[in-house]
């Protein structure tokens, strides 16, 4: 209960910085009673299809970070301490984006924290965008990645909505998106850069970037507004 305190104290600066509307507010503070940050609130979101497109990419050499500009309120939250653009991080087993999934606080469909993600979803405001990057993985590591995704789904998960004041967690299983993402990489041996899990943020994915590719830019209502980085597959 304490650090919901404090995350509407951090809400109403926001509000008093211009950052958030009262739409914004209503909706962040609707939505707090859905978390948790003592307990798992969600447990087997992602469906077997998921997992069943999942396995289906290790012939891909690649592992897909995606970073996103999504217009939600808590992302606007997000912005005024990361002081970035892009506020969400998530993961991707194929550049197509059809097994898009992180930490989130489920859209108000879905329990806060491990979910399957859609780019319907993440586009919550005009120009709303993602930037994508690829790293190169055996398929093997890639079997690691959805070992350990495939364990929290099992084991349950809660979205660390305190992350941007308190860089601990109660349970394994409660983080934030670029916790989720780096821990994930970290269990494949592919962590490529060195930062203590709970101070991760999504920025450090692409400041940080030994090894990254850049595949390209998306404007979410521009669907055919692609900017690659790279030719071929």
């Amino acid at each position: 209960m304490k650090s919901l305190v404090l995350v509407g104290a951090a809400v109403l600066g926001c509000f008093s910085c211009g950052t958030l509307s009262f739409r914004d507010i209503d909706r962040i503070i609707q939505d707090l009673p859905r978390h948790s940050s003592s307990r798992y609130v969600n447990r087997r979101s992602l469906p077997a299809s998921w997992f069943g497109r999942a396995y289906a990419t290790l012939d891909d050499p690649y592992v897909y970070i995606v970073l996103s500009d999504t217009g939600s309120p808590a992302s606007k939250l997000i912005s005024l301490f990361t002081t970035t653009v892009y506020n969400h991080v998530s993961l991707s087993f194929d550049r197509d984006l059809n097994t898009l999934v992180s930490y989130n606080g489920g859209n108000g469909v879905s329990s806060p924290g491990l979910n399957e993600e859609r780019l319907e979803m993440l586009n919550q405001k005009p120009g709303a965008s993602l930037a994508m990057y690829r790293l190169r993985l055996e398929p093997a590591q890639k079997r690691v990645m959805l070992a350990r995704i495939r364990a929290i789904n099992r084991e349950g998960s809660s979205y660390n909505i305190t992350g941007i004041l308190s860089k601990k967690s109660r349970l394994p299983n409660i983080m934030f998106c670029s916790q989720f993402v780096y821990s994930v990489l970290a269990e494949a041996g592919l962590a490529y850069f060195e930062k203590k899990n709970g101070e991760v943020r999504p920025g450090d994915f692409i400041r940080r970037a030994e090894g990254l590719e850049f595949v390209g830019c998306l404007v979410l209502d521009s669907p055919a507004l692609w900017v690659t980085g790279y030719k071929g597959g």
